[in-house]
This record gives structure tokens, sequence and C-alpha cells, in this order.
């Protein structure tokens, strides 16, 4: 079977694409003893593919998700696989049609009343993945609330996550304890003040912002944690059932928000922060991806943004433009603190070497052919790459979902 043809390729090679089953959908990825496990935004449930060949991807197999439930995030690492559950929040609240108001209002407020009938799975789930196509629940978190939504686990007894629990406006920070993966505990909170309206908290985001966790990244007993229009947070997790904020920075406005993902560099002192493009066409402004040196943890400064592709017209190509996730520099995959692997939407996937931080320079790009079929349920969706989430294997590499065009497999040549 012959591979789509890119829209544009320099220093990256496609040698690999899988429609995972039919279910081209794709949003965040692990790959892991030869396959990859791929969370499903449209498809409900998630998907593994056999990539022990990656020029020949072979069986996929589906996990379905409960009914109203979609787990569109998950982690792997030696035997478990960690898969969130969460409301479907696109297909089981009415007002998301529009997803302008998905990434501009409290999620609390966006699924008020929707709440009150719980016919979906909220929290997380364990599986055991030594068989590692034949995924078995042996564990279950379950919250009040519409649930988990990103995750960071890599191995030993703790794992963390934004959760919207009820009581909150949005989505928090959590920690997992999972000293007995079949019996998982919530047990530490923290949130951006104003955030706790059980407790009588006032909100504090600007009319038409959300603030909101997305996803914290651990390292050490720090989380580095993004708060979509609420900034960046580092907190202290040494005690895990009490974190403790280090510094809270947010830069929206001016710049408009959807502080999605970091990339801690700590051996360098560097921090990469990502802002996610939310809304087609540039509508909610030039997004970046953002260095900081973070040698004093208490006063990150910025010192340069990564470089905007500019070889196509990509604000006119439709869609959305702009930084998206980044590859996480997980234990065992490819590892490395001068090369940084980012999506970048309709811009396809693209390379950065920041061996001088202050003057980061794209070394690769390839922006997949356009999809087949759009999977995406809401209306009007522009028939777009839409390259969501990045993974690069120890052996180089280089993984890519998206929102429709199934799995891609790319050797990288920078």
């Amino acid at each position: 079977m012959s591979l789509p043809t890119p829209d544009y390729a320099r220093n990256m090679k496609l040698i690999g694409h899988s429609d995972i089953g039919g279910r081209g959908d794709g949003l965040q990825l692990m790959v892991h003893r030869g396959h990859a496990y791929v969370g499903h935004p449209w498809s409900q449930g998630f998907s593994i593919v056999d990539v022990r060949d990656p020029r020949r991807p072979g069986k996929v197999s589906y996990v379905p998700a409960p009914p109203n439930t979609w787990n569109i995030h998950l982690q792997a690492h030696d035997d478990l696989l960690l898969v969130i559950n969460a409301l479907d929040l696109f297909a089981g609240v009415e007002a998301f049609a529009d997803e302008r108001a998905y990434y501009t209002r409290s999620m609390a407020e966006s699924v008020h009343g929707t709440t009150r009938a719980r016919a979906w799975s909220a929290g997380m789930t364990v599986y055991d993945i030594s068989t590692p196509d034949q995924p078995r629940g042996i564990g279950q978190l379950d919250v009040e609330g519409v649930g988990l939504h990103r995750l960071w686990y890599v191995g030993g007894r703790w794992a963390y996550a934004s959760a919207l629990l009820d009581g909150f406006s949005d989505y928090i920070f959590v920690t997992i304890d999972l000293a007995d993966p079949t019996r998982p505990r919530l047990v530490g909170r923290w949130w951006l003040p104003g955030m706790n309206r059980a407790a009588g908290e006032i909100g504090q985001a600007p009319e038409g912002r959300r603030w909101a966790l997305h996803h914290a990244l651990v390292q050490g007993d720090t989380a580095y944690a993004c708060w979509r229009d609420g900034g960046l947070t580092l907190l202290d997790v040494a005690d895990r059932a009490a974190p403790r904020l280090i510094r809270h920075l947010n830069w929206c406005p001016p710049y408009g928000g959807g502080t999605h993902s970091a990339l801690p560099l700590v051996d360098r002192g560097l921090l990469v922060v990502a802002d996610e493009a939310v809304l087609d066409g540039e509508e909610d402004g030039r997004k970046h991806t953002w260095v900081f040196d973070i040698r004093e943890p208490a006063n990150p400064i910025s010192i340069s943004t990564f470089p905007i592709p500019t070889e196509a017209d990509y604000v006119a190509k439709g869609g959305h433009f702009g930084p998206h996730n980044l590859h996480e520099n997980r234990p065992g995959s490819f590892v490395s603190d001068t090369l940084v692997f980012a999506t970048w939407q309709n811009a396809g996937i693209r390379a950065f070497d920041i061996r001088d931080p202050y003057r980061p320079v794209e070394t690769a790009a390839l922006v997949p052919a356009a999809p087949q079929r759009i999977l995406d349920k809401r209306p009007n969706r522009p028939r777009v790459i839409q390259s969501a989430d990045v993974f690069v294997d120890a052996q180089g590499l280089v993984y890519a979902t998206d929102y429709n065009a199934g799995l891609e497999i790319i050797e990288y040549a920078g």
C-alpha cells in the first residue's frame, strides 16, 4: 500500500502510516514495547497499533470507552497503562459544537446541567499491558466530577493529573498514589486562587478566559504545570499530599493564552513551554513556544521563542496553525536537551535545535497530506491536517497523530 505524499518535507521522511483500523482520529500517543497506544477524541476508546515493523504497521486492537466517556489521554510505563475517563465533552455538551465555547469559558459553567445525570465514567483506569496488545483492567480510580484530562506517569508510586472535580470551576492539579495499582488513590490537590467555588472562592480569570490546568510534567520534586489562559506554575511536590507553589507566571494578556505543555531540561536550567493555538486562522492570536531560563526556579525568565513556519501561508490554509504538543523525553524514549520535537497542527511536525537557547533553529519538518475523511464531529471542520501529538522512540523514529488522518511514522534526518 502506497504512503500518502506529504504536502511538505524537509529532513524528515514518511516511512509508515496506519489508519488505526478506520479510527484515524488520534490524540495522545505512547509507543511502548513496539506498540502505539492512541487515544481517540471522536471514536471514543483507545487503540493499540503493532508498530514492531514501523514501515508496515500491523494489527490494530480497539478498546471501547464506557458510554458517554472519552479516553483521549493515556500513559504507558513498564507493565502499566493508565487511561483517563471523562465526560465526552464534544459529544455530550451541546455548547461545544462551537469550539470557541470550549476554550473561552470555565468548564463548570459550560457543563452546568449536564452533570446532573452521571451517565459517564470519571477518573482513571489502570491496565496491565504485560501482553502489549491485550490490556487487562486491574484498577479503577473514580472521582465525582467531569473526570481527568492529562496524566503524567513514568513509573514508581506517583502519577499526576489534571482533574475537574465537583466544586471547582475547572481542571486542577492532583497527585495519585499507585502504591497498589489495583487501588489508585487521589491524594493531593492544588489550584489557582479563585477556582474552589465550593469553598466560596471568587473566580479571578478575566471574561472570556479559562484558568484550567491542562498538563503538568513532573521531574524530581517539581511539577511544571500549564494552566491554559492561567499561565505557568512551578510547584514543589516533595510532599505529594500537599503541593506548594514556587512561582506563578502568566503572560495572558497581552499574549493569547492556551498555555499547554512544558518540557523541563533541568540539567541545562531550561524550560520549553508551548502555547496551543485553539482557534482557526489565528483568531486567538499568534501562539508561541517559549524558552525559559529556570536556573533560579523562583524567577523563570523567557529568553527566546521558537521560529514560526513560513514556507506556506498556514494562516490561510484553514484549521489551527500553531503549537500543540511536545515530545516529552520520557524514560525509554528519545531523550535530548538540545533537540525538541513538536506538532504545529496544520503545519505538521517540526524539530528544533536549541543548543543556543537564545536562538532556536528549525532543523526539519513534515506536513502530512490532508486526511481522506473527517472524523471530527464538530460542524464545518476543514479537511486539513491537524497534527496533534508526537512521540520519538529510542531509535529516533518520530510517531505523530492527527485528529483525522491516522498515525504517521517518520524518519528524522536533520
